[in-house]
């Protein structure tokens, strides 16, 4: 399978076997045409795994995504949900799977970050390297432990690894589609590692990454992670849902989320780079709630009615006159997001952004009321995606909306008394970011859930029907 002609097979597997992942980027696009950058040989031998690292281009738009595959001589029943195809060689027929659910590129992902390996591609036209890092002072990881694929997963795959009994379970995640920079994944992670925060899953080790991306040019960034697994926590969206449906209060659990989020906030501020914002600020930020809009409406015309409204809702941005500081934020902040770790309280996981913004603008210092916004939005998401479908009439509309105005109102309230502000004085700005974050999810569940679209839509109508009241 390594000769060129192999090669060739593999890349035509995958022009069939990618668009329909999950976390494939371009969906609803056209047929992407596909172009291998780079090979990454990990492990030869009976069971052959390498990273292939592979331009996809839709529409115009390209993407470099990272695809691990083990190659087999033999078929692997309990692998056959992993299975990209068959391909033949001199020796026969050969069986293709997705890698991260193959133990084999597990053991040896794994062993890269433990003995801080280096990789690199062995063709002269495909360059590539891979390098694993270890946290500073944290022992290697263990290698050759039970493993599994964390199911739900939409824009990488998470593998956890860990045996019976196992005091150090692990999870790696897998970046797929890949893009040049740091992943805030890893360095805001390493850095509240560093810091001691307690509020956050300790990261372990990561893997660099240096390749070519879409454009022919070298790109510098990283391809997984490696971070402490906490198997008996329990995420907060489930226990949102449960006390939805149990007709239960969720105002002691949200007013810990708003604490645990005002300590991560106060942890990144003081570890990482923060500063002042301006008039500018406000108006940069009106800017991209318009190309937002725009691009929103071009996606789902059903938004075109409201379109008016929310210009109404952007244009009062351009007039605050408030203007809080900038620092680093988690991103992509709700409800799945967070963990209940038990005595050490709520966790926030998963630092890497919202995964269809370029990676430069995840990186740069944002407005705090964005984490915000997205759990006002994820409790709002928690409540009535139970009532989907039923009549207008059915009383457990009121239920939801009572429980999604306590859970809000309580999550604000935790975190003003955690950070010493009360985010409820910028309630426009917060409204507006509301508005942002609602706009990114209609065009997603346009995609990749259409009956669930009238959450969001719903969501726009009711935040521009209360600015009109305010």
């Amino acid at each position: 399978m390594a000769s060129r002609s192999g090669t060739t097979a593999v890349v035509r597997l995958l022009q069939e076997w990618l668009p329909r992942q999950r976390w494939f980027a371009a969906k609803g696009g056209g047929e992407p045409v596909l172009t291998l950058t780079a090979v990454l040989p990990l492990r030869d031998g009976e069971v052959r795994v390498a990273v292939h690292l592979v331009t996809a281009e839709v529409d115009g738009r390209s993407a470099t995504y990272q695809l691990p595959l083990t190659f087999r001589r033999h078929e692997v029943a309990e692998l056959s949900g992993a299975a990209v195809g068959t391909v033949e060689d001199d020796g026969g027929r050969v069986f293709v799977y997705d890698a991260p659910h193959d133990p084999a590129f597990v053991t040896a992902w794994l062993e890269v970050v433990a003995r801080q390996a280096r990789l690199a591609s062995t063709d002269d036209h495909l360059a590539a390297v891979a390098t694993g890092e270890l946290q500073p002072g944290t022992p290697p990881p263990d290698t050759g432990r039970p493993c599994r694929v964390l199911g739900g997963e939409q824009s990488n795959t998470s593998i956890i690894v860990s045996g019976e009994g196992d005091p150090n379970p692990l999870i790696i995640k897998v970046f797929r589609v890949l893009q040049p920079g740091a992943n805030p994944d890893v360095a805001v992670t390493s850095v509240l590692t560093g810091a001691g925060c307690r509020h956050v899953p300790r990261l372990t080790g990561w893997i660099d990454g240096e390749w070519v991306d879409a454009l022919g040019e070298r790109a510098l960034g990283h391809l997984a992670s490696v971070s402490e697994f906490l198997p008996e926590g329990e995420d907060a969206w489930r226990s949102a849902c449960v006390a939805v449906q149990q007709g239960r209060s969720f105002a002691a659990e949200a007013e810990g989320i708003g604490a645990a989020t005002a300590a991560v906030h106060a942890a990144l501020a003081d570890n990482l780079s923060t500063r002042p914002s301006d008039g500018r600020t406000l108006h940069d930020l009106a800017d991209h709630l318009q190309e937002r809009l725009s691009w929103a409406v071009e996606a789902v015309p059903e938004l075109t009615p409201h379109a008016e409204g929310a210009r109404e809702m952007i244009g009062a941005v351009r007039g605050l006159t408030e203007t809080p500081r900038l620092q680093r934020v988690h991103g992509d902040l709700h409800l799945g997001q967070v963990l209940d770790a038990g005595k050490r309280g709520w966790l926030l996981l998963d630092f890497e952004g919202e995964p269809l913004r370029p990676l430069a603008d995840r990186n740069r210092p944002d407005l705090v009321h964005r984490d915000l916004a997205g759990m006002l939005r994820s409790f709002d998401y928690a409540a009535r995606h139970t009532v989907l479908g039923l009549g207008p009439d059915d009383p457990r509309h009121a239920w939801a909306d009572a429980w999604v105005e306590e859970a809000c109102a309580t999550f604000l309230s935790g975190y003003a008394a955690g950070s010493g502000h009360d985010p409820g004085e910028a309630r426009a700005l917060l409204r507006a970011l509301e508005l942002d974050k609602a706009l990114y999810e209609v065009v997603y569940e346009s995609r990749n859930r259409p009956t669930w679209v009238e959450l969001p839509l719903g969501a726009v109508r009711r935040l521009l029907t209360q600015t009109a009241a305010a």
